[in-house]
C-alpha cells in the first residue's frame, strides 16, 4: 500500500498580508517563504477565522467555526486561566493519529493554561512549547511572569531562542519519524511581541513580565531579525525533508493566525489585528507539495482556516465520522487540480464586530454598516451600501441567521 503523505503545518503569529516577499512586501526578504510559494501554490484570498490568536487556532484544529468551540476571544493569562479547548472536540490531530500519523506540536498553544487542555490531551503524541499567547523569546516568561515552557505537561526549562528552538524540536521529530506518515505542526511565536532578536538579552524574568512588548526601542529592525529567523528555520525544516528524500511525499502548508500588529504590514488592505477589516484577517496562506500542486500556482478562491481539517483529512486518505460535522470544505482538488470551489458565505464575528464574504461582495458592521466590493475596492475605501441596498440586506440577512445560530449553539455547549 502506498505510504501516506506526511504533513507539516506552519503557522505564523500576526504576520501581515504584505510581511512576505511573495506577497510584494518589500520591506522584508523572506527566501525560504517565497520559495515555498514559487514551488507551491500562493492563496491571494486566504483568512484566518479571527483577528486574533485564540479562536484562529481552535478552528484550524477542529475545521469549525470557533463559537462552535466556545472561544471567540483570546484566552488572555491573566483573566482566563481556566478557559480552553475542551477535549470534546475532535482535532485534526486526533483524526491522523487514528489514520496511523505521528503527531507533534511546537511552539504556541494558546489553548488553554490548564493540563487539562495540553495537546497532548488533544490528539498530539508530542509537544514543546508554550500555552500562553507570548513569552519572552529568551527566557520563556509569560505576560503574568510564569514559566513558559513545556514538555508534554510537565514544566521543562530549556535554554534558547524560542523560534531556533521550534525548529530544532521540529526537524528532530522529523528524523526520528522519517519512516512513517507524520503530521508536523509548527506554531511559531514569531512575529508577535515581545520583539526580540535572536542575539538580544532577555527581558522578562519570573514576576516581572513588564515591559510587555520588550525594550528594544528599534522594533522595525528587531521585527526584521525575528522574521528572518522564522524564515531561516522554515528553510532548514525544507533541507532536512529534502535530505531525507521526503520532498515528494510531504505536504507543506504556511498562513498566519490573524494580520498584523505595528510594525508589521498589512500591504494595500485597510486594518490590522483585532480589525474585521481585511487586514485583519487575509493573511498569507501557501501550500507546497512537489508532484502534487503545480508550482508557482496562484488562486484567487475565498478560503479559510477552518478549511484545513477537512483538507489534511483529505490527504491522508481518512473517513470522516458521520458525526463530525465540519464549516470548512475540502481544499484538495482545489490545490492539486485547480478546481474552483462552489459560491459559500463566510463569517467572522469579534467583540461587537461581525462580518460576510460572499463572493466579491463583503458586509462588515462595526462602528456602522458599510458595503464592499472586493474586486474592485480591496482597501475598503469607498462604502457603497447607498449604491447597493438590495446587496446589503441580502447579506445582512445571511449574517443574522448565522450569527443567532452560532449563538444558539454556544448556548447549548454551555
Amino acid at each position: 500500500m502506498e505510504r501516506k503523505p506526511n504533513i507539516i503545518l506552519i503557522l505564523a503569529d500576526d504576520m501581515g498580508y504584505g510581511d512576505a516577499g511573495c506577497y510584494d512586501g518589500k520591506h522584508l526578504q523572506t527566501p525560504a517563504i517565497d520559495s515555498l510559494a514559487k514551488r507551491g501554490l500562493r492563496f491571494t484570498d486566504f483568512h484566518s477565522n479571527a483577528p486574533v490568536c485564540s479562536p484562529t487556532r481552535a478552528a484550524l484544529l477542529t475545521g469549525r467555526y470557533q463559537q462552535r468551540c466556545g472561544i471567540e476571544g483570546v484566552i488572555s493569562a491573566r483573566n482566563h486561566r481556566d478557559k480552553g479547548l475542551s477535549t470534546k472536540n475532535i482535532t485534526f490531530a486526533d483524526l491522523l493519529k487514528t489514520g496511523g500519523y505521528r503527531t507533534a506540536i511546537f511552539g504556541k498553544w494558546h489553548l488553554g493554561y490548564e493540563p487539562r487542555f495540553n495537546p497532548r490531551y488533544q490528539g498530539f503524541d508530542e509537544f514543546t512549547g508554550f500555552v500562553s499567547g507570548n513569552i519572552d523569546y529568551h527566557s520563556h516568561i509569560d505576560q503574568v511572569g510564569f514559566e513558559d515552557w513545556w514538555k508534554d505537561v510537565n514544566l521543562v526549562p530549556e535554554e534558547g531562542y524560542s523560534t531556533d528552538l521550534i525548529t530544532s524540536h521540529g526537524i528532530s521529530f522529523i528524523h526520528r519519524n522519517k519512516d512513517k506518515p507524520f503530521c508536523l505542526y509548527l506554531a511559531h511565536e514569531c512575529p508577535h511581541y515581545p520583539y526580540q532578536g535572536p542575539n538580544d538579552p532577555a527581558d522578562r524574568t519570573v514576576g516581572k513580565p513588564d515591559p510587555t512588548l520588550g525594550r528594544r526601542q528599534d522594533r522595525i529592525a528587531a521585527y526584521k531579525e525575528m522574521m528572518e529567523a522564522m524564515d531561516t528555520g522554515i528553510d532548514r525544516i525544507v533541507r532536512e525533508i529534502n535530505s531525507l528524500g521526503l520532498e515528494q511525499e510531504t505536504f507543506i502548508f504556511f498562513c498566519s493566525d490573524n494580520g498584523p500588529a505595528d510594525p508589521g504590514s498589512s500591504g494595500l488592505l485597510k486594518g490590522k489585528k483585532g480589525s474585521l477589516w481585511e487586514g485583519g484577517h487575509r493573511v498569507p496562506g501557501i501550500a507546497c507539495w512537489p508532484g502534487k500542486i503545480r508550482p508557482g500556482t496562484v488562486t484567487n478562491e475565498t478560503t479559510l482556516t477552518m478549511d484545513l481539517l477537512p483538507t489534511l483529512a483529505s490527504i491522508a486518505r481518512l473517513t470522516l465520522p458521520t458525526t463530525l460535522k465540519l464549516d470548512g470544505i475540502d481544499l484538495l482538488n482545489l490545490m492539486v487540480e485547480e478546481k474552483p470551489l462552489s459560491e459559500r458565505p463566510l463569517f467572522w464575528r469579534f467583540k461587537n464586530d461581525c462580518a460576510i464574504r460572499r463572493g466579491p461582495w463583503k458586509l462588515i458592521n462595526n462602528k456602522c454598516q458599510s458595503l464592499f466590493h472586493l474586486d474592485d475596492d480591496i482597501g475598503e475605501t469607498t462604502n457603497i451600501i447607498q449604491k447597493e441596498p438590495k446587496q446589503g440586506k441580502r447579506l445582512q440577512q445571511e449574517l443574522v441567521k448565522w450569527s443567532n445560530r452560532i449563538s444558539e449553539g454556544i448556548k447549548q455547549q454551555s
